[in-house]
């Protein structure tokens, strides 16, 4: 979805009126008047999204029961706009600062301390849009970095499956980085509820301990993270699995922007070649 189809969808909502756009990844998502809104692509050729916005604005509200600090949706229920879903949030105050992992490690034990909603919540299926964004990708990537991602991915879900987690399992964000912290005057704030799931909470820590290596998170940061935690992911044997597992989910990701900008293009086959190679010392760039 690009931002010419990303504004039809909302100008069809009725809050167009000087909508600023934020972000287009997943979602398109602007910013208008007091509202942050999400487009989400459509529906008719992804049809989980419409299911994936409701239960994002239902873990919502769970965790504003909580008091768990996160955003708060401004309608309970997505809205369905020519099969895309949409959704309405509060938008947050001026952030005082840029969230860091210490943030972030504060918020995860406080969602890592709650029992399981009273709705249902999937397992975290990291690797489950592999296949879509490598069909949105399409002729743009070479075909063989396709089949080896297919491949990789294989693998690492029957690996995974095989896992044993050293934390009790439970309610998960789904993609636990800074960048879904906002630091608001009050304090910091939860973002992008839309991955919360049920199931290992390594699968947050390991989203770190992945920063740290690909990405050149410095290591006073990490540490930092894993002393608000109060445990270090890597000392579990699992996690080179959940790792490799996420490396395989992060390139598919970048695949599918491919069609339409040429720097992801670009990393992407960075990424690629760096798994083909097996050198974990490339570094990756963010996107």
């Amino acid at each position: 979805m690009d931002e010419v189809r990303a504004r039809e969808i909302l100008a069809a909502t009725g809050l167009a009126r000087g909508a600023e756009l934020l972000a287009l990844g997943e979602n398109a998502v602007f910013g208008t008047g007091e509202l942050i809104v999400k487009v989400g692509r459509s529906a008719e050729d992804h049809p989980e999204l419409l299911d994936r916005a409701r239960r994002e604005t239902a873990v919502a509200a769970w965790l504003a029961e909580c008091g768990v600090p996160a955003v708060r949706a401004a309608e309970p229920e997505p809205r369905s706009v020519d099969g895309h879903p949409v959704t309405l949030w509060h938008r947050l105050p001026d952030a005082v600062r840029p969230a860091g992992p210490a943030d972030l490690a504060a918020l995860l034990r406080l969602v890592h301390s709650l029992p399981a909603p009273g709705f249902a919540l999937p397992r975290r299926e990291l690797l489950g849009g592999v296949e879509r964004w490598l069909r949105i990708a399409g002729e743009a990537i070479d075909p063989a970095d396709a089949e080896y991602l297919r491949s990789r991915r294989d693998g690492f879900a029957e690996a995974a499956a095989a896992l044993t987690p050293h934390l009790p399992p439970g309610p998960i964000h789904g993609d636990a980085l800074p960048r879904n912290v906002h630091v608001a005057p009050d304090g910091p704030v939860l973002m992008d509820l839309e991955t919360f799931s049920l199931d290992f909470r390594e699968h947050d820590l390991v989203v770190m301990a992945l920063t740290r290596d690909r990405y050149g998170l410095p290591t006073e940061e990490y540490d930092r993270f894993t002393e608000a935690y109060g445990w270090d992911v890597r000392a579990w044997p699992g996690c080179p699995v959940l790792r490799g597992a996420r490396e395989t989910a992060s390139c598919a990701w970048v695949a599918q922007h491919a069609p339409v900008n040429l720097r992801a293009l670009t990393e992407f086959r960075r990424r690629v070649a760096s798994l083909r190679d097996n050198d974990p010392e490339v570094r990756w760039h963010t996107f």
